[in-house]
């Protein structure tokens, strides 16, 4: 199987440099407005986080406005939900507790794994364990 990347990036293209460096096929979500996105396979979905991250009076984490919009409306079509393996999220540490946390709210809401987290841009490090899990992910039934 070719491996397919879905991601969503802003004008920063902070996520979109990093999912090129991985050399897998790959579809970007369009920002809003810029139409729309479907897909028809298998592929390991990549978000940056935003928002989020403010802590309520009772000590949890809000988690409002980290998934962007542009990804909420993509994974509200069935077939690009279905279709979702894994979840990758890329953040900033500066936000502490809400760390890359679009990676776990999208992971627990899509009953996909959270393959991995990564600062900004990522590292070469990054990007290496990245190819690995993409592969293992997407041709994991394949083996047999």
């Amino acid at each position: 199987m070719k491996e397919l990347i879905v991601y969503y990036s802003t004008k920063s293209n902070n996520t979109h440099r990093f999912v090129q460096k991985l050399g897998y096929e790959n579809e970007r979500i369009p920002m809003d407005g810029e139409g729309e996105l479907f897909v028809d396979r298998d592929y390991v979905l990549i978000v940056p986080t935003y928002a989020g991250g403010v802590k309520k009076e009772n000590g949890e984490v809000s988690v409002k406005g980290a998934v962007p919009k542009p990804v909420i409306h993509f994974l509200n079509h069935e077939e690009n939900r279905s279709h979702c393996k894994a979840v990758i999220s890329s953040g900033n540490t500066n936000f502490g507790d809400s760390y890359a946390i679009a990676g776990p709210v999208l992971s627990n809401k899509l009953q996909v794994p959270l393959l991995y987290q990564f600062e900004l841009l990522g590292t070469i490090e990054d990007v290496e364990r990245v190819k690995k899990l993409v592969q293992e992910t997407l041709n994991e039934g394949e083996k047999e």
